[in-house]
């Protein structure tokens, strides 16, 4: 219990430890306390200065952060700590299933091909393309995932292709079914789309949902810019991303933005710039990062043949990550640092390593570089 302490940090957030340990650490500096207790961060709505008093700890929480690392804590807020708070300690588990949607740039109302960089199977599980029945698909991947993760609650993830590009009540029938196996298990509906396939309707409809379920709103960001946007054929601007994020501004829905660093014509700085960005945007509650893959039978994929480019290796995206992070808002939790995508089909970048000692390596170097999380958004709103 923390009780008439103060810490003063730097500008709208502090950093403490549970239990009687308290630490404050400005922005850029590494963490010094070893403790296998976990660390948090309190976004404040307040001045630099957080007072803490009374039993119920820090004055106007709005978040948790961070969960032990074997040399420290992570200066980034996680996915997974954020879950085991929301739900008691749980362990909650995203089962994907694989509803048959296609998307309006592959079926030809607004284009062909899909985008660029895209092959669905290539970030798609087994399970659910082997199989056509979305109800066998939830209830095999819950099986899977209490027997392998030991997996206790489950969120139903629409995730391939464009989970929101049918009419309303075919949207309503689908994830109704999904929802139906296992409700007493199910806390949560995470719904993949495209922003340019998303109206009222089918707004109300996952608003509906979230009465009973947290629902995440999944939104293809990719990059901010519209030339990027054109070269790899999305056929959807930023400016319509924008705008629909302007008319959820008060949604129930957990908003999740996802992007791609690496395109090979964006420069450093205009990565760094989807931070500002993103940081835009209040209702934003997610995000999902990724670094571009080229897989077999895209667009891209084609175009590397022909003539190669740079691609990410695993240490220049780490230093990328240390860049990016700082500049992120503290409050936004990181769903992923990068992507995986199945070996099979994976052309580059290779890195010859499992997806859990990519986030092993990834989060060492964020420690090692004393990374915080939103420690320079508020730099970059000045400047």
């Amino acid at each position: 219990m923390l009780n008439g302490k103060e810490i003063t940090g730097f500008p709208g957030f502090c950093l403490g430890l549970t239990h009687q340990k308290i630490s404050a650490k400005r922005a850029g500096a590494k963490f010094a306390e070893k403790s296998a207790e976990v660390a948090v961060i309190v976004l404040l709505d307040g001045p630099e200065t957080a007072k803490l008093s009374g039993e119920s700890g820090f004055q106007a929480p709005r978040f948790i952060m961070v969960t032990p690392l074997d040399h420290g804590k992570k200066g980034y807020n996680g996915y997974g700590a954020w879950l085991r708070a929301k739900f008691g300690g749980m362990k909650v588990f995203k089962v994907i299933v694989d509803a048959g949607f296609t998307c309006p740039n592959r079926d030809g109302s607004k284009g062909h091909g899909g985008c660029a960089y895209c092959n669905v199977d290539s970030y798609t599980p087994v399970l659910p393309r082997s199989l056509p029945d979305i109800r066998e698909q939830f209830a095999q991947g819950i099986a899977r995932a209490r027997k392998h993760y030991g997996a206790e609650k489950f969120i139903v993830y629409f995730q391939p292709n464009t989970n929101t590009y049918a009419p309303v009540e075919t949207l309503r029938e689908l994830y109704d079914e999904a929802l139906a196996i296992c409700p007493e298990d199910v806390v949560g509906l995470a719904v993949g789309t495209r922003p340019d396939c998303l109206d009222a309707e089918k707004i109300a409809l996952l608003e509906s949902y979230s009465e009973r379920l947290a629902v995440d709103l999944e939104l293809g960001m990719e990059s901010i810019h519209d030339n990027t946007l054109r070269e790899i054929n999305r056929a959807c601007t930023h400016g319509e991303l924008t705008s629909l994020l302007d008319s959820l501004a008060h949604t129930p829905l957990n908003l999740c933005v996802h992007t791609i660093f690496g395109f090979p014509w964006e420069t450093r700085e205009m990565m760094l710039a989807q931070a500002d960005e993103i940081n835009r945007f209040p209702q934003i509650h997610f995000v999902k990062l990724h670094h571009l893959h080229i897989v077999e039978g895209s667009i891209l994929a084609a175009r590397y043949r022909k003539q190669p480019f740079p691609l990410f290796s695993l240490e220049e995206y780490a230093d990328f990550l240390c860049d990016f992070l700082p500049l992120l808002r503290p409050d936004l939790i990181i769903q992923r640092l990068f992507g995986v995508a199945d070996q099979a089909l994976l052309i580059g970048p290779k890195w010859n390593l499992p997806k859990s000692a990519v986030q092993t390596f990834l989060d060492r170097e964020i420690e090692r570089c004393g990374v915080i999380q939103g420690s320079r958004a508020s730099e970059r709103v000045k400047n």
